[in-house]
């Protein structure tokens, strides 16, 4: 005789339970719009080479209601994602000075001021 142990079933939607939960399924998914990104800059930059009647057939295509929110819900996964991702800096990362840590805060505040530079600078060559 064989004794079997008790499986408790677990819910399809566990992940709604707990905040923790959720936001790590959503990071989770995020990486579906990430890499939505990459195929549309990958798109862009293909059509810009090929010529300018490749690029203006892909502004219209991009032009179209359902790219435009497909774009727009992928910037907003990609801002968690980007998010979620500064926020673990401070735990995977320990610095020291000398004998003595860096405060996680500091850390956590020198990352996401370094994010505030690099898009201020990104802005400036687009936009100049």
């Amino acid at each position: 005789m064989t004794t079997r142990l008790y499986h408790r079933p677990v819910s399809t939607f566990w992940w709604l339970r707990r905040r923790s939960y959720l936001l790590f399924v959503l990071r989770e998914l995020s990486s579906v719009f990430v890499a939505w990104f990459v195929i549309y800059l990958l798109l862009l930059v293909s059509d810009v080479s090929s010529g300018s009647s490749q690029y203006q057939e892909f502004l219209r295509w991009s032009a179209s209601p359902w790219v435009l929110a497909l774009n727009t819900i992928a910037l907003v996964f990609v801002l968690l994602h980007a998010v979620t991702w500064l926020n673990l800096a401070p735990k995977a990362m320990v610095v020291k000075v000398g004998s003595s840590r860096v405060p996680p805060r500091l850390v956590l505040g020198l990352h996401y001021l370094l994010w505030a530079l690099v898009t201020w600078i990104v802005l400036w060559v687009v936009l100049r």
